[in-house]
C-alpha cells in the first residue's frame, strides 16, 4: 500500500496530520497540494490527472468548505475522474449540519466507489491555527453568539479517525459524525485559554452583523466573509450541531480529546503568548 494513498489538502489542519500519521505507520502517501509534485490545484483540472494516477484510496478536504458555491461541481468532476483512473475508495471530510455540504456527500455516496463520510464539528485548532488566533494574540476577542454550546472536536482526533478509516474497509459505506466530548461556549473557551496561557483576554459579545462588518473593514475576501457568516448563522445555530456524538470513541476505542487538554498542550508550546509566533501571524 506504500504510495497509493492520496491526501488532498495535505497541508491543512487535518490533511497534514493524516500524512504524519500514515508515515508513522510506514506508508508514504501522495501529497495533494499546490506546492507538491505533482502539483494539485482545485481550480486547475489539468493538475488532477498526474496526482490521481496510480492512487487506490484518497482523503478529500475541500478548501475553504464544501458549502461554498461551486464546490459541488468541483467535487463531482474530481470523483468522476478518480473513478475513471481506478481509485477504489474515498474518505470525504464534511461539516456537521451543513446542507450544502451534504450535496457533495451525495456525489461521493452515489459514485460507485467505496466511501466513508466524516462529518466533523468545529475544530479546536481554529483557535490556534486559523481565524480566531489573531484576536487571541491581540487580547481582544469579539464574537457573536457567545452562549451557543458547541461540541468542538480536535483535528488530531479527526486525523486519527481518517487514517484508521483509510486503512480499514470496516467503515466503508458509513457516515461518521465526530465531535468533542463536551458542549462548550465561546465564553468558556476564552476563560480556558486565558487561564492556561496566563494572559488577560477581553471578550466582547457582539452581533453577527457587527462581526460581518468588521471582517469587511479588514478586507477579508468576500468568499470567506460569506462562509463565516453562513457558519455562524446557519451551522452554529442548527440544533443537530449542538449534540455530542461518539464517532471518535467508536473508531478509536477511546474518548475524544477535551478542549482543556488541547488548550494545555497549546499553552506548553506558547502558541498564545510567544512573541515570535505573534509576529509571524499578525
Amino acid at each position: 500500500m506504500n504510495g497509493n494513498i492520496l491526501v488532498i489538502g495535505a497541508t491543512g489542519k487535518t490533511g497534514s496530520r493524516i500524512v504524519q500519521q500514515l508515515k508513522q505507520k510506514g506508508l508514504n502517501p501522495r501529497i495533494g497540494s499546490r506546492n507538491a509534485f505533482p502539483k494539485f490545484d482545485w481550480h486547475n483540472k489539468n493538475t488532477w490527472i498526474d496526482t490521481l494516477k496510480g492512487i487506490e484510496k484518497m482523503y478529500i478536504t475541500y478548501y475553504p468548505d464544501l458549502a461554498v458555491p461551486g464546490a459541488k461541481e468541483i467535487i463531482e468532476s474530481l470523483i468522476h475522474l478518480a473513478k475513471e483512473l481506478g481509485v477504489k475508495k474515498t474518505v470525504l471530510l464534511s461539516g456537521k449540519g451543513e446542507t450544502e455540504a451534504e450535496a457533495c456527500e451525495k456525489i461521493v455516496i452515489n459514485s460507485g466507489l467505496n466511501y466513508t463520510i466524516i462529518r466533523a464539528s468545529w475544530f479546536n485548532q481554529n483557535w490556534s491555527e486559523s481565524f480566531f488566533l489573531e484576536s487571541i494574540l491581540s487580547g481582544e476577542v469579539a464574537l457573536p453568539m457567545s452562549d451557543v454550546p458547541i461540541p468542538f472536536v480536535d483535528a488530531e482526533d479527526i486525523a486519527e479517525v481518517a487514517s484508521t478509516i483509510l486503512l480499514n474497509d470496516k467503515y466503508n459505506s458509513k457516515i461518521i459524525e465526530l465531535t468533542g466530548p463536551e458542549l462548550i461556549t465561546f465564553k468558556d473557551i476564552i476563560k480556558i485559554i486565558s487561564k492556561v496561557s496566563n494572559r488577560k483576554l477581553n471578550f466582547y459579545d457582539i452581533s453577527l452583523e457587527q462581526y460581518v462588518e468588521g471582517m469587511k473593514q479588514q478586507n477579508v475576501p468576500n468568499d470567506m466573509v460569506w462562509l463565516i457568516e453562513y457558519l455562524f448563522s446557519t451551522v452554529l445555530t442548527n440544533p443537530e450541531n449542538q449534540k455530542i456524538t461518539h464517532g471518535v470513541d467508536m473508531v478509536l476505542g477511546r474518548p475524544a480529546k477535551t478542549f482543556l487538554a488541547y488548550a494545555e498542550a497549546c499553552a506548553k508550546k506558547d502558541i498564545w503568548s510567544n512573541t515570535e509566533i505573534q509576529k509571524q501571524t499578525l
